[in-house]
């Protein structure tokens, strides 16, 4: 990926006059993060409230045939990495520094039907997590899988399903580029992408429970 411009996306709140090292750190950390080429990553503006320091990720994932899709576009697949960070650490947390994530993704019918999605869905998260080898704690979300109908004038398909996923974990240490490739590779699985040199890769393949 693009080197990112770390500054553009992080900012101190609660008017603390001056940034942490360990807090640059981690940002730097996320900047250097390696992920599926048809995911693009930017800075986006982070909330202001949910900690001293916090610094905020976007992910869309972009079409071969078309232009980037805006961050904040509602695109067939994208979300957002949320960092945050308490110097003085937090009861909640079990730590100092806390991820966020939140991911929505178009999928197809016969997804949307499986029984067994949400807890496919969360493993994708548990095991990309832990084969990085990271340490994390306190880790939990929710999975949550929907299905429109649209009636009368309404553009868009007349059926549509949609996969979302919000997590959060405790983060041990700066070293947070594994947590954000971790968090892409969830995105690349929920948007259907082929591992990187693969042209094709069904769709029933991710409703399988041994899958990453």
């Amino acid at each position: 990926m693009t080197p990112l411009d770390i500054r553009d996306g992080a900012a101190p709140t609660g008017g603390t006059p001056r940034e942490p090292a360990s807090f640059r750190a981690a940002v730097d950390a996320m900047g250097t993060a390696t992920v599926h080429p048809r995911i693009e990553l930017a800075p986006i503006r982070p909330p202001q409230r949910l900690a001293p320091f916090s610094y905020a990720l976007g992910a869309e994932v972009t079409h071969p045939d078309t232009p980037v899709v805006p961050i904040d576009s509602e695109g067939d697949a994208f979300g957002r990495l949320i960092l945050l960070h308490d110097p003085d650490g937090d009861e909640a947390w079990n730590g100092v520094f806390r991820l966020v994530a939140y991911i929505q993704a178009d999928i197809d019918a016969a997804l949307a039907a499986d029984p067994l999605l949400p807890e496919v869905a969360w493993s994708w998260l548990v095991d990309s997590l832990e084969s990085r080898g990271e340490p994390f704690t306190a880790l939990g979300g929710t999975v949550t899988a929907t299905s429109s109908v649209r009636y009368g004038d309404i553009a868009g398909p007349p059926r549509a399903h949609q996969l979302e996923l919000r997590a959060s974990w405790t983060a041990t240490s700066t070293e947070m580029r594994r947590h954000v490739e971790a968090f892409c590779e969830v995105l690349a699985f929920a948007a259907g992408l082929p591992p990187a040199g693969v042209t094709h890769l069904r769709p029933e393949s991710y409703t399988r429970t041994d899958h990453p």
